[in-house]
């Protein structure tokens, strides 16, 4: 898999979990694109039928049965599925150890009795947990403050023991905040709890207002600071794992753009790209949120050649916007 030139020569077969969500449906359609035999697997739970791109085989399934349907015929497996509400993950910490920990460790066990030996995981930014400084890098002190977190640190640590005892080829990508759309996918989060979405759907006239949580923090405009990735940019990053994957090695690689935009800064384009109102009320600061997060993105750039074209804020918001005009109230 490591070999760029066999993956242009010839089709390859993958699995994608969690593949009827957001960032899963965008990376399955790159796949797509590029000519690679997909098979979606998602038990809709949070996924969307809807969100199922046109030339993939699809089972309706949870990653924990992965036995059942995962065998040698595979390449890869891409995995996306778990469950990711940090609030929920803090009320109902014992799901996500059963979804993302439990149903990877189900997953990673399929593969090796399958002889599938390449795997992208979805992983995240909270691994770092509550950040004093950055940009962060691979090496950042990891401290996740919530069940979430913990739970995808957890699965990096077992995905790194696979490699070293059985030869896994493996990338763990860990995402910033993902906005954007591609074409007809886009976020279709219930309940919504993503920056970009809210404010358009305030925009849309679905919302009243926006609520700006704190505006004193050490921040140009006193608003939190957060890196924007477009979810474009991201699954050409899973592509590319794809292709520098090398069996024993867990390789791990920050995604985002290396700069941050405020909240004020999000909003304000909202505005501009819309044309529309969007009222804002200034709430008190969230227990947790740091001034700033911004992802030092630079071994994304030399081990996967990967470089964002997409994610200056004026096209994420644009792509957004076109996607949720065309979605029900």
């Amino acid at each position: 898999m490591s070999n760029t030139r066999t993956l242009k020569a010839r089709t390859y077969k993958y699995l994608v979990t969690g593949g009827a969500g957001y960032v899963g449906s965008v990376v399955a359609a790159h796949l797509l694109e590029a000519g690679h035999e997909v098979v979606i697997v998602d038990d809709l739970a949070t996924g969307f039928r809807a969100g199922l791109p046109r030339g993939a085989a699809f089972i309706q399934g949870r990653v924990q049965d992965a036995a059942e349907y995962l065998d040698a015929s595979y390449d890869a497996v891409l995995h996306f599925a778990a469950s990711s509400q940090v609030g929920e993950s803090v009320a109902n910490p014992g799901k996500y150890w059963d979804n993302n920990v439990g149903g990877t460790l189900a997953l990673l066990t399929a593969m090796r009795e399958a002889g599938v030996r390449t795997l992208v995981f979805s992983s995240t930014a909270a691994t770092y947990g509550e950040p004093s400084d950055g940009p962060l890098t691979e090496t950042s002190v990891t401290a996740p403050s919530n069940p979430y977190g913990a739970s995808k640190l957890a699965v990096d640590h077992m995905i790194a023991g696979e490699c070293a005892a059985h030869g896994l080829a493996a990338v763990s990508l860990r995402y910033f905040n993902v906005a954007g759309a591609y074409g007809e996918f886009g976020e279709r989060h219930d309940p919504e709890t993503h920056l970009i979405p809210l404010v358009l759907q305030v925009a849309l006239g679905q919302r009243e207002s926006i609520s700006v949580f704190g505006e004193d923090y050490p921040t140009p405009d006193g608003t939190c600071v957060r890196d924007y990735i477009h979810v474009a940019d991201l699954a050409e990053a899973h592509l590319a794992a794809l292709r520098v994957a090398a069996p024993g090695e867990h390789l791990v690689c920050n995604l985002g753009n290396g700069s941050g935009f405020s909240v004020r800064e999000v909003i304000e384009t909202v505005r501009k790209v819309t044309g529309r109102e969007v009222p804002e009320i200034v709430a008190p600061r969230r227990a947790g949120d740091p001034a700033v997060l911004v992802a030092s993105a630079r071994t994304a750039h030399e081990k996967l050649g990967w470089t964002p074209t997409r994610s200056d804020l004026t096209t994420i918001v644009t792509d957004a916007w076109n996607f949720a005009r065309r979605q029900p109230s």
